[in-house]
């Protein structure tokens, strides 16, 4: 079964139905929902940072959807829409473990953890839909990550290239296949603690103490190579500020005491962090300045548009340029708020905050629909920028917290009792979480909607996958996060297990921001200065884009300063050695399908270490057990570490080397095909 899409009254003969929105599309993008969102989840609550599921799942749907002769291109971009929509709702973890890291929730509440989620995703499938205009249609972005998935779609598409279109087709479901195999090896190895997770050595130079810390994960190698080389100077220009500046006089200046490790993260952890949250903080803000006239003009177009249609002119748009209808926007946004209100009067009564319940309701209502108009405006740029893996989902999560805790400063100040500070401060992280779910969808709605764009896509029919993509996840994230809960919990958590208990660095950095403005205990001062140094690498990057030359990314910046040492060090490398990959693959046939493949072998690499973990946690839950796996002790941990180090460094240059033989070997007939 299909809905077909033609090209309007106006032309009813030019353009033959195809395939789009289908039951057997919905049905697959369903499927790759709950694997992308798992593996999102756990490496979210590990690293810090999520990946963009757009490419994988578009190799995947091509390779599936060959056998049938109605499939099309647009109908693998609906797939990967649903699937890439739902992976990225996962950044809901950034938020919502604070709720357990403040005690206050002991696992996630199906119920109120699944609308969180829905709600939130909705209004930023609804909020992406006038920012297409001013953010895809009528700006410049290069939407990487967008423009990326449409070439993989091309190419298993293109037309008269039957024998040359699958071989490529089977190359990268082949290189998908083997990253998200080898990673997943390697991942179980560690667990067995035959290799080290962590190659680390602190040391204290005088009252100083610094130090460094490579996580041997080969899903944070493939961000790196996905998020490139600038991305990646960038973040180590922040760690340098951070571990090599910052870390060490701090440790200094408070006499920090003890071994040189935990003097070092105690710092970082207490100090560092709020220094880093200064500068994504600015960054953010900056963008929202930069975004007000594209915003505004894309609003104008949409009003626009919806005029054409009751008109009677709708049908002479051009099938790329049909969204859903803005009052039918409009509708469904304020339709959302109702749940919104009831939802929130709800936590707050539960909190026992009973006698503030409405005013804090319609206070959140208020604070959601504004605030999480701006965030989504501030990430789909970002996104447009430099992709929707490292758009500032962070840094505007830190900023509407902070807006949220300082708008409950007065009922804070008017309640008695720690207990109904505490109660605020679940109810500014609940808030928050809302707006965070607004963020990350419309922060990678936007990115697939240029993948829409470049091929020939309907975007209301891509919307409405949009939320379909979102109520999947949305159904399947609470149960995967009690699940991570139970079986590693959450660092800074009542009863957490340091070694084991994952990190979920924004989590902790976001619930420990409302605890610190509700109870006047933050250090303001910490946060000026990352505002300072905010200020000065965004003077740096305008800078270079004047002269011509690369850029720093502020945001970049700001994560290298306040994402842990272990996950930012490896995206470093990781964006390090794939731009040599991509030089040397300039030098060489298949330069294209060799960058191509690097990108999917990157993915694969991610994917892989991610679903692992998240089988990992099943058996710690099922058996009991820290360490399931485990079959040496710390003694071996020396021996560990040089394995590690060798095998990871060898099986990568393999790797490389294989995709980069693939490209070669392909190109001759790639080039045949095209002369034919």
């Amino acid at each position: 079964m299909a809905i077909f899409e033609g090209s309007g009254a106006a032309a009813p003969a030019q353009v033959r139905p195809v395939a789009e929105l289908t039951v057997r599309g919905l049905v697959l993008g369903a499927l790759m929902t709950v694997v992308f969102t798992a593996a999102n989840v756990f490496f979210g609550l590990k690293a810090g940072l999520t990946f963009n599921s757009s490419i994988p799942a578009t190799v995947i749907s091509m390779a599936l959807l060959r056998g049938f002769k109605s499939a099309s291109i647009q109908e693998n971009n609906i797939v990967q829409t649903i699937a890439s929509s739902a992976g990225t709702l996962s950044s809901i973890i950034f938020v919502l473990p604070g709720l357990i890291m403040i005690g206050w929730w002991t696992g996630f509440p199906y119920w109120q953890s699944f609308a969180v989620c829905a709600l939130g995703g909705v209004l930023g499938v609804m909020y992406s839909i006038p920012l297409r205009r001013a953010l895809v249609t009528e700006s410049d972005l290069p939407y990487p990550e967008g423009v990326a998935c449409a070439e993989v779609l091309k190419v298993g598409a293109r037309p008269g290239a039957d024998e040359e279109a699958p071989a490529e087709g089977r190359a990268g479901l082949l290189t998908v296949v083997a990253g998200a195999l080898v990673s997943a090896a390697f991942a179980v190895a560690i667990a067995t603690r035959l290799l080290a997770s962590d190659v680390m050595k602190y040391a204290r130079f005088g009252r100083s103490a610094t130090g460094f810390d490579l996580g041997m994960s080969m899903a944070l190698f493939g961000v790196g190579h996905l998020v490139g080389l600038w991305v990646g100077l960038a973040m180590l220009l922040g760690l340098a500020i951070g571990w090599g500046a910052a870390v060490p006089a701090l440790t200094a200046l408070h006499a920090t005491a003890g071994l040189a490790q935990a003097a070092a993260e105690q710092v970082w952890s207490h100090d560092v962090r709020f220094i880093g949250a200064g500068a994504i903080g600015v960054a953010a803000i900056w963008t929202l300045v930069k975004l007000a006239a594209p915003v505004a003009g894309g609003l104008r177009s949409a009003l626009a548009a919806s005029r054409a249609r009751r008109e009677g002119q709708g049908g002479i748009l051009p099938i790329v340029e049909r969204d859903i209808p803005i009052n039918i926007v409009g509708l469904v946004c304020l339709a959302s708020l109702v749940p919104i209100a009831w939802l929130l009067v709800g936590f707050a009564r539960a909190g026992g905050l009973g006698a503030s319940a409405w005013s804090l309701a319609i206070g959140g209502v208020i604070f959601v629909v504004l605030v999480g108009f701006l965030v989504s405006a501030v990430c789909g740029y970002m996104a447009g920028l430099i992709g929707s893996s490292n758009s500032p989902l962070s840094g505007v999560g830190i900023l509407a917290v902070i807006g949220a805790s300082l708008l409950l400063v007065a009922e804070a100040h008017g309640a008695a009792g720690p207990s109904a500070i505490h109660a605020l401060t679940a109810f500014a992280l609940f808030v928050t979480a809302l707006v965070f779910a607004i963020a990350a969808i419309a922060n990678d709605n936007l990115q697939d909607l240029k993948t829409g764009q470049l091929v020939g896509a309907t975007p209301w029919k891509q919307q409405a996958a949009l939320v379909f993509g979102v109520l999947m996840g949305a159904a399947v994230i609470p149960p995967i996060l009690d699940l991570l809960n139970h079986a590693y919990g959450f660092v800074g958590a009542p009863g957490a297990v340091l070694g084991r208990a994952l990190a979920a660095p924004q989590a902790g950095l976001i619930s420990a921001l409302a605890k610190g403005v509700l109870g006047g205990e933050i250090d303001w001062s910490l946060i000026g200065i990352g505002i300072a140094i905010g200020a000065a690498v965004i003077a740096l990057d305008e800078g270079l884009g004047r002269i011509g030359r690369p850029r720093l990314p502020p945001l970049a910046v700001g994560l290298g300063i306040y994402l842990p040492m272990a996950v930012t060090l490896m995206v470093v490398v990781g964006a390090v050695a794939g731009h040599i990959f991509e030089r040397r693959a300039e030098r060489r046939p298949g330069t294209e399908q060799a960058k191509q493949l690097g990108v999917l072998l990157a993915s694969g690499l991610i994917v892989g270490e991610s679903l692992i973990g998240v089988v990992i946690a099943g058996l710690v839950v099922a058996l009991r057990n820290p360490t399931p796996l485990a079959v040496v002790g710390a003694s071996f941990q020396g021996a560990a570490v040089a394995l590690s180090l060798a095998i990871f460094a060898a099986v990568l240059f393999l790797l490389y080397r294989w995709i980069a033989r693939m490209a070669e070997k392909a190109t001759p007939v790639s080039s045949a095909a095209k002369r034919t």
